[in-house]
Order: C-alpha cells, then structure tokens, then sequence
C-alpha cells in the first residue's frame, strides 16, 4: 500500500500548540447557535469533521463512486484502492500487525455485537462467565446480557469506586475457571476514566482470558497500540475520532477470527455458493457483508491522515490543560458536583446539581451557544452507581479552547440565576 502523507504540524515556531491553526480546519465551528459563536462541548458523543475529512467523502461522491472488489472498470478499481487504502492506514495507526486483523463494521456497537454473537456463540457455553465493569456504555452491556440470555451465560461486574475508578483488586477476585471473556471499556465515557488496560489484559491472559477493548472513548484522546496493550480485540467508532458516522472498527487478533463463524452472511463474505454449500472468503472480509459504508471508510482514513499530521505530545498536553482548568473552574461553583474524580482521565467532565434537572441545565447552555450532552449517556448504571438520574457532560476535543470553558461557565451562572 502506498505511505499516506503527513501535514505539516499546526503548531506555533516556539513549539507550542496552535489551537487557533487547528479551528480553521474544522468548518462547522465558524457556525453561530441562538445569536452566539458556537462552543460545541459534545465531543463524546461525536467530534466535529476536519475540511480534509468533508473533502475526502465529497471527492469519492464526485469523482469515484463505484462498488468496490467486484468490478473490473477504472471507477470500481480506484475506489477500491482507496478503501483499502483506509484500511491499511487504520492499521498503522493502532499498530495491529495485518489489515486482516481490521474489520469495518458501523460502529463500536457492531463490532461489540459481532464480537458476542460469533465468538461468544461459538467458544461459549453455559455456565461461562463474561466480566464487564461497571462503568460501561450500554453498548458493551446488552449484547453481553443477549448472549448469556441465548447459551446459560452469567455475567459478572467489575465495581468501580466513588471517584469513578475501576477497581483492580476485585477485578482479580472476579477471574475464575468459569471466566471465558473481560470485555471492558479504555474511557468511560460518562466519566471519564482512564481503565489501566494493559493490567488489566495481563491479569485477564494470566488465566487465559482473551480481553475485547471499547475504544471509542480513548482513539480520539490516547495514542492506542493495540500489540501494546496485548488485548485480543479492540473496537472504536469513526465518528468519534473526527471521521464520519456510520463507520467503525472491529481490530480482532487474526488467529481468533480465522477459528470464528460469519457474522452475517450476503455478497463480499463469500469465496464460493452453491446451494449445498457456501465457502467464505478470507479475512476481512469474512466479516463484511454487502455493500460497505465506501464513503464512510475513505472519510475515516482521510481521519487518520489528519490525526497523523498532529504533535500528539502537544495535542495531549493540550487536553490535559483543558480538562484541568475546567475542573478548577466548575470546582468553584457554589452546589455544583462533579460527578468522576479519578486521578487518571480524558476529556470528559460531568456534573450535576442537587436542584436542578441536568436536561434544563443543557437547555439554557444551548441558549448561550454552548452544546453539553444531559442525561444518562446510554450509561444508566453509572447513574444509579453515583445515585443521580443524570449529568451534565462538558466533553473536549483538541480544537476546544480555553475561552470555551469560560463560556461555559458564563452558561452555568445564568443556569443558577435562572433557577435560583
């Protein structure tokens, strides 16, 4: 495959980040919301597109839309290459060691479920336990719940403690004979935290338990490698990592999806059919039935490509001063409660007040500009977990700014005057 190309680094002579530089590179922050410049605080729940992401997808649309592996003809040949392409520079950027160790799937959510409806369908009996923890999105907690509804499974929860941290030791006391899989998040994300993962995937294989990683909270803050790490399967969403919606990525180590059933079955999964028998191609494409999100896939690797171009040392000291000034700040807010204090986090802040709804404090914030996310954050067992039916969720990304903050805290005074 043909090397991507780095940017030029957008930073300042002195070696400082230049966050202003970054802005101009995302159209959609120049927008105005209510009168006011938009500060979009929402990033966890999706982050914003670099113009070189919307360039990408527009350019396949315009000028090589075609199906891609079956044809022979220029257009189905070039975007082909360019999907490929994209897979391979996912690849790099996570450091699995094949592009048939990448599978594109919609989200991080199929790829949980593919995970739990092929591996977990097949290796899994009854009886067998699945380890989860409990700051997990609903995603990384149904499709287990599915599972052990389908084959006798039992699922066991890891506990986190009051400043939102996943518990070590009892994660330990979890592991038994009967543990067959951990599947656990990198970055809570309505907390937060930071999971010690390489640990914990130690302590997982100490027993001989492979570990599935959700990512879609840490891909877009922590450089993610997943040989590193040592997990067995990694999953992110590409609209978190300033890609498009409608994309993921299921990392699988290639000797457990060589030994796993299809997913779905369908065109590009096949090498053969017969109506006696259908033989299946080979990784990936085992698992990528039907026509793929082609736009999706070539927008999420011009993604990549912009993330490479960055100084990540910079973009991470970058976050780390955002979160850390807006802790300080919301801190000193008369009735405000942070809810997740743990020594290690990325990009996400959560609070509530005793006497105010979180989904009215969202509402006057959108009237100053300002987007948060209010509710539960499709995590109802980290609310009952911290005994709050929802939070207010301030969650940044590299473009944010200093000067944002302050206008969010501007916002959470009006909300107190409004509400008294």
């Amino acid at each position: 495959m043909k090397a991507f190309q780095k940017k030029q680094l957008p930073h300042s002579g002195d070696g400082i980040f230049d966050v202003e530089k970054i802005r101009q590179d995302f159209p959609i922050l120049r927008e105005r919301v209510h009168g006011k410049p938009l500060v979009y605080l929402d990033n966890g729940a999706t982050s914003q597109k670099p113009q070189a992401v919307i360039d990408a997808i527009s350019r396949y649309y315009q000028s090589e839309n075609s199906n891609i592996h079956r044809g022979v003809h220029y257009l189905s040949e070039q975007a082909t290459a360019s999907y490929e392409n994209a897979r391979e520079k996912i690849r790099q950027f996570i450091n699995a060691k094949s592009e048939q160790e990448i599978i594109f799937v919609r989200g991080t959510t199929e790829a949980i479920n593919l995970v739990a409806q092929s591996y977990g369908r097949t290796f899994l009996k009854e009886g067998d336990e699945i380890v989860i923890s409990a700051m997990e999105h609903h995603s990384n907690i149904v499709p287990w719940q599915i599972l052990c509804g389908q084959i006798g499974a039992r699922l066991r929860i890891i506990p986190i403690n009051h400043d939102g941290e996943f518990v070590l030791d009892e994660y330990r006391r979890l592991l038994n004979e009967k543990t067959k899989l951990v599947s656990i998040t990198h970055v809570s994300n309505a907390l937060g935290s930071i999971v010690p993962v390489r640990e914990a995937v130690r302590i997982a294989h100490e027993r001989g338990v492979p570990v599935l990683l959700d990512g879609a909270q840490a891909v877009p803050h922590l450089k993610v490698d997943v040989q590193e790490i040592g997990c067995d399967f990694y999953a992110f969403s590409g609209h978190k990592v300033f890609g498009p919606t409608g994309v993921g990525v299921l990392y699988g180590k290639a000797e457990l999806l060589d030994a796993m059933p299809p997913y779905q079955g369908g065109g590009d999964m096949i090498s053969l059919v017969t109506f006696e028998k259908t033989h299946y191609n080979v990784l990936p494409y085992k698992f990528e039935a039907g026509t793929p999100n082609i736009a999706g896939g070539i927008g999420l690797g011009a993604a990549i490509d912009y993330l490479n171009g960055l100084d990540w040392d910079q973009v991470s000291d970058h976050e780390k001063d955002l979160l850390s000034y807006a802790t300080d700040e919301l801190s000193a807010i008369e009735r405000l409660k942070i809810i997740g204090k743990a020594k290690e986090k990325a990009g996400v802040l959560s609070f509530v007040f005793e006497h105010i709804h979180a989904h009215d404090v969202g509402t006057i914030l959108d009237q100053e500009g300002v987007a948060v996310r209010a509710g539960h954050h499709c995590a109802m067992p980290v609310m009952q977990r911290f005994g709050v039916p929802a939070t207010a969720r301030a969650s940044f990304a590299l473009y944010n700014t200093r000067e944002e903050i302050d206008a969010l805290v501007k916002g959470i005074h009006r909300v107190l005057r409004v509400f008294g």
